[in-house]
């Protein structure tokens, strides 16, 4: 019987759990708490910007793809060295672009991407009520039209985050669980 495989580098033996969405959709927080549950260690993308980034974003500018690339590079390059070292890690990363999620797809680990979906307006209301992060509440639209729907791609799995937090994290385990932690069961079933 087959098993269609649907992780980034099935036989990989480091993980990495990508939680990916537009600012303020609650990456950060659920792959805090994934990386508790699992006892990875937590890495947020935003500490992979370069300073000039940051003050960009701060300023309400957007990022351009060119002004991205680098980021995702720096983020690539770190998790193959992590993989050397068997660190299982989750991320909270953007994603928003098809090129950039491929290039943390070449970094040769056990990969999935969590999606995390919701409307502009719920998603605005966070941004608005978000205080010390360094992105201007005004980039958010610039964050939707920068998205490059990520539903169709085979390691992709889309998490409705309209719902309580620990009704989100319950469906990020059980994806986890079925996907990641349990895919070498299912390929001998």
């Amino acid at each position: 019987m087959h098993y269609s495989v649907a992780i980034t580098n099935p036989d990989a033996s480091t993980h990495l759990i990508i939680v990916m969405g537009v600012s303020g959709s609650g990456k950060s927080s659920l792959a805090k708490a994934l990386a508790e549950h699992y006892g990875y260690v937590y890495l947020d993308g935003d500490d992979f910007h370069s300073q000039e980034a940051r003050d960009r974003m701060a300023k309400g500018q957007p990022l351009t793809d060119a002004m991205r690339l680098p980021w995702v590079i720096r983020m690539r390059d770190y998790f193959r060295g992590v993989a050397r070292n068997h660190q299982h890690s989750t991320l909270a990363f953007s994603g928003l672009r098809r090129m950039h999620r491929d290039e943390l797809r070449k970094a040769g680990l056990k990969t999935i991407f969590l999606f995390l979906s919701s409307d502009k307006d719920t998603i605005q209301n966070r941004v608005n009520k978000r205080a010390g992060h360094f992105m201007a509440p005004s980039l958010v639209d610039s964050q939707f039209e920068s998205l490059e729907d990520p539903s169709h791609e085979q390691d992709v799995f889309t998490i409705d985050v309209n719902a309580p937090f620990d009704q989100v994290l319950s469906m990020a385990i059980h994806v986890v669980d079925r996907e990641l932690h349990h895919q070498a069961d299912a390929l001998l079933a």
